[in-house]
């Protein structure tokens, strides 16, 4: 498993990248790692994360129980949990919102057809969840439904 030092430099780092590259403005998106069975370091609820320090992460266990860590943790912790118990395999998620994948998804399309050698290749399908209100149980469902056999959604 990887070190909590680790873990808390690879979401900075993360973090910065996604900022950098457009992916996330102002405050939305979130990232997080699964550590252990019962632990997920997570970014904290409105704060950048192109500016984000170490300090300001959250532990917190499957549960969504805040282990350590002075901040909130992000309002979506719900679904990034909910993707981990769907899917063991999985040990980070990435929620971000790329201009053009934001596009699609607010267009209601979603990229289940092997538009891009990348894409199927890489990710094979993309299913689009339909909308749901940000940080609920709904939405939750919605994706950790959709998860089982890929590795990417849009969120309508």
């Amino acid at each position: 498993m990887l070190s909590l030092r680790r873990a808390k430099s690879d979401i900075v780092k993360v973090g910065q990248l996604v900022w950098l590259k457009g992916y996330v403005a102002s405050n939305d998106g979130n990232l997080s790692i699964r550590l252990a069975e019962n632990k997920v370091l997570i970014t904290p609820s409105g704060l950048s994360k192109g500016f984000l320090s170490q300090a300001e992460l959250v532990l917190t266990d499957m549960k969504g129980g805040v282990i350590s860590g002075v901040n909130r943790p992000t309002s979506e912790l719900k679904m990034h949990l909910a993707i981990y118990r769907e899917r063991p395999d999985v040990k980070a998620v990435v929620h971000a919102h790329p201009p053009v994948a934001t596009g699609f998804a607010a267009a209601g399309v979603s990229l289940d057809q092997p538009v891009l050698p990348e894409v199927a290749i890489d990710l094979k399908k993309i299913p689009l969840a339909p909308y749901a209100t940000p940080g609920t149980g709904e939405l939750s469902r919605s994706v950790a439904g959709l998860i089982t056999d890929c590795n990417a959604v849009l969120m309508a």
